[in-house]
Formats: structure tokens, C-alpha cells, sequence
């Protein structure tokens, strides 16, 4: 067996980062596992035009500020750079290319499989491969005779292979106001929503929102984070309002089945479509603890705040909602992780 370490974190992106840091402050003995080989975690994965909801001011991890003006909303570039810089930074011990593949516990440690065939053991396990990894797409009736292309937001990454196409984005978050922003320049675009798209004014009486946010305690508040954390707000950025009252891009009610070229409309109407795109976000992906019976029925963590319900020694960083509405965001796991290394610290005294 090899060294029984105080803990082990999965995943090398953001919430992994955040966990390290504060497990070094606290002088744990501890590893990153990280499957690929950069400390970027889902970052290079994201459409190329994407940019944070957040100014740069609200969107560090904790002990580095991420190097751009404060008002600016930085990109998914300017975001993995920060990362991987962040590693270096704090020296963070990471094992790259190390995909975890399965997870035991006996006589109180946890011994972590990967597919190279390493183990590694800990006497705690910190998950922090967030909400991001399992895309999902609902089943729609229909949608096995549908021609045209089928993607989950996931896989987008530029607009131009949608150029001059009749193109349908299903959401009505961040990531798909964003998509169908860009993909409106270039092509028929419409979204398709169950209620109308919500915003939330980018900025109040002088001050970006998300300065409103900290100051009143909504960022960091449990409840109303576990809340708001359901909800689907998307900030005003880039004159979105001005665009949707437009209708460019336009705005439709979910559309009730496929048929073999488009879809079909609440009212009936049958609209030929080329490429529809699912911005409908993620499910948890932590099969590789199932053994450890530390999931419920679909697969989610059983858990409080980061720590679990069920398993000692078994914690979280970086689900959505976890502690606040900023959970699983660049300045919200800094806290999160914070909250659940002292939750370890105190349980090893």
C-alpha cells in the first residue's frame, strides 16, 4: 500500500486548485488527481467565445487575484492561463494524466484506482470534479428521426459550422443566451425556452450586480444559495434585452417533438430546422464512488455542504449550490473548499 496521505483531491480544475490551497495553509499531506494533463479542469472544453458573468474583481480563487482589470469579464482563455498559473503559483502537488477510475474504503482509508493501474490511499476524499462533465440532453419524442444535427453545448465551440443554417438553442441559462447571441450574426437562430428568458440588469446604480450580491450577503448565504442556485437569471451583458425584444435571436416556447426535418410548436406549426443545440446543462458524473454507497438513486451526492451524509471522510467542492449561490463558480469554491478542509482539519484532531 502506498503512503496514506491526510487527503486526496479529485479533479485539478478550479475546485481541486481551491481545495489545495487551503489544504496546504492548513499543512495537510494531500494529491491532486487530475485526468488530463493541465490544471484547467473543464476550461478548455468551452466554446471559444465564452466570458465569465462575473468581473474580474469577483472571480479569483483565494491567495492569487486573476491578472485582469477589475471591470472586465474575463475570457475562457484569460481562465485557463489563471489556472494553470495558479498551480505553479502555490506549487501545487498534482498528479497529471491520473483519471480515477474506482474508489474503495477499508479500515478507515480510502484507496483510489486510476486507469494507469496506480493506487493511491488517504484517510480523506475530497470530489472535486463539479457539475460539468456529464452533459445532458433530454429525450424528446421524435428525436431518433430527426436529420439534421443534434449537439449538446458541451461540444460547441465556434459558430461557424452553423453559418446560414436554421438553428434552434435550447436553454434559457447563461451558456445558451451566449451561444445564440453569436450564433444569431450568422445564422436563423431561435430559443427555445419553457418560461422566457429572465435577466438581471449587469449593473445597478453604478455597481456591477455582483458587488450588490456580496455586499447584502446573498453570495454567501446557505439557503437563498441553494435557491438561487436552481434559478435561471442570466446578467444582462452585452445589450441581451435590447437583442431578445428584437428578436435577434428569437424567443419561442419549447417546441413538443422532432419530426424527420425540424420540429413542431406548441400551436402545432412545423418549422424545417437544420441543427438543433441542447444548452440544458449537466448531471453529476461520480460514478467512480458508486461503491462507496455515497450517491442517491440518480447518481447525486448525499451530502451537506460539501461533506457527506453517509460516507466519513468523504467531501465535495464545487456542486452547484453547495453552500451559496456563488458554489461552483471561481469565486465561490475558494469558500466552499475553505469550509470543508477546516471541516477535516477539525475531524483529525
Amino acid at each position: 500500500m502506498n503512503h496514506v496521505l491526510d487527503v486526496l483531491v479529485i479533479g485539478g480544475g478550479q475546485s481541486g486548485l481551491a481545495s489545495g490551497y487551503h489544504l496546504k495553509q492548513r499543512g495537510l499531506s494531500f494529491l491532486i488527481l487530475e485526468a488530463s494533463g493541465e490544471a484547467a479542469g473543464s476550461w478548455p472544453n468551452y466554446y471559444d467565445s465564452l466570458k465569465l458573468f462575473s468581473p474580474a474583481k469577483y472571480s479569483s480563487l483565494p491567495g492569487l487575484s486573476i491578472p485582469s482589470p477589475g471591470d472586465r469579464y474575463p475570457n475562457r482563455d484569460e481562465v485557463i492561463q489563471y489556472l494553470k498559473n495558479y498551480a505553479s503559483h502555490f506549487q501545487l502537488p498534482i498528479a497529471f494524466y491520473q483519471r480515477v477510475e474506482q474508489v474503495s474504503k477499508e479500515v478507515g482509508v480510502f484507496q483510489v484506482r486510476t486507469t494507469t493501474g496506480e493506487t493511491y490511499t488517504a484517510r480523506n476524499l475530497i470530489c472535486a470534479t463539479g457539475s460539468f462533465n456529464k452533459p445532458y440532453i433530454p429525450s424528446i419524442q421524435g428525436q431518433e428521426d430527426f436529420k439534421g444535427t443534434i449537439v449538446h453545448s458541451a461540444f460547441y465551440k465556434t459558430p461557424d459550422p452553423f453559418r446560414n443554417q436554421s438553428v434552434i438553442v435550447v436553454g434559457r441559462g447563461n451558456s445558451a443566451i451566449q451561444i445564440a447571441m453569436e450564433l444569431a450574426d450568422i445564422a436563423n437562430t431561435t430559443l427555445a425556452v419553457r418560461e422566457p428568458v429572465s435577466l438581471v440588469p449587469q449593473r445597478f446604480l453604478g455597481k456591477d450586480i455582483h458587488f450588490w450580491f456580496i455586499i447584502t450577503g446573498i453570495d454567501s448565504h446557505w439557503r437563498i444559495g441553494k435557491s438561487l442556485a436552481n434559478a435561471s437569471s442570466v446578467m444582462d451583458l452585452d445589450g441581451y434585452k435590447q437583442r431578445l425584444k428584437e428578436g435577434n435571436p428569437k424567443q419561442k416556447i419549447m417546441f413538443t417533438s422532432f419530426y424527420e426535418d425540424g420540429v413542431t410548436w406548441p400551436d402545432g406549426s412545423k418549422e424545417k430546422v437544420d441543427s438543433v443545440i441542447f444548452a440544458t446543462g449537466f448531471r453529476s458524473n461520480l460514478s467512480y464512488i458508486k461503491d462507496l454507497g455515497g450517491l442517491d438513486t440518480k447518481g447525486d451526492p448525499l451530502q451537506d455542504r460539501g461533506v457527506s451524509t453517509v460516507v466519513p471522510g468523504l467531501f465535495y467542492v464545487g456542486l452547484s449550490g453547495q453552500r451559496s449561490f456563488a458554489s461552483a463558480t471561481l469565486r465561490g469554491v475558494g469558500p466552499d473548499a475553505k469550509y470543508v478542509v477546516k471541516h477535516i482539519q477539525k475531524n483529525a484532531k
